[in-house]
């Protein structure tokens, strides 16, 4: 869909009066661009013999960035994709009792359904943020502003992505999943902006 499409046409229609792609989409392309420019850094890295003593740690980073990539850039378009289920969802016919009833029930299955995505875009952005501890120590430094973007761009997807979760626990009647997942996102947010903070910091003092 939009991933093999234009930026200016997915940027047209973020902007436009439509349903999708909406917050989930985007905060899922900050994270593949957070992702790629992880990326870049550790492929200006590897392979050089300046950085040898490095090369193990910076390609496990290299490989988990390279995942996060491309799960964020799937994360676009299956937000997407799970909005339309939760649209039709709403739209099912409420006339009787059982009609109700089965609209209600369907309703909380594309809910979480719909959850899904924005969650492990939470996940993957808080776990990639994590490996930038050892990148913005370890990577070429001729790049070291480039690991700072990297995890203000990825702090952004989790941002984002965390505040889809949330709306959807909003409507979710499970109180157990509910509490499960909020306390999930509020641990792994609070522990990845503190390691993107003090990443960004670190690129701060190692540009002046």
């Amino acid at each position: 869909m939009y991933l093999k499409g234009s930026i200016e046409a997915y940027l047209d229609d973020a902007a436009a009066e439509k349903d999708a792609p909406g917050g989930g989409s985007v905060s899922a392309l900050c994270g593949a661009l957070g992702a790629s420019m992880a990326s870049m850094v550790a492929n200006f890295t590897v392979g050089r013999e300046k950085f040898a003593a490095v090369e193990k740690r910076v390609r496990e980073i290299l490989n988990k960035a390279e995942e996060a990539r491309r799960k964020m850039s799937r994360f676009m378009d299956e937000d997407v994709e799970e909005y339309k289920k939760v649209t039709a969802a709403y739209q099912m016919p409420k006339g009787t009792d059982a009609e109700k009833a089965a609209r209600k029930a369907a309703i909380q299955e594309a809910l979480k359904s719909a959850m899904r995505v924005p969650l492990e875009c939470v996940r993957t952005a808080h776990s990639l943020i994590l490996d930038l501890k050892d990148l913005v120590e370890m990577g070429n430094p001729n790049l070291i502003s480039d690991v700072g973007v990297s995890a203000i761009l990825l702090s952004a997807a989790l941002d984002g992505a965390k505040l889809n979760v949330e709306i959807n626990l909003k409507f979710l009647t499970d109180t157990k999943l509910v509490e499960n997942v909020r306390k999930e996102i509020e641990e792994k947010a609070f522990e990845a902006k503190s390691v993107a903070v003090e990443v960004v910091g670190k690129v701060r003092e190692k540009i002046k």
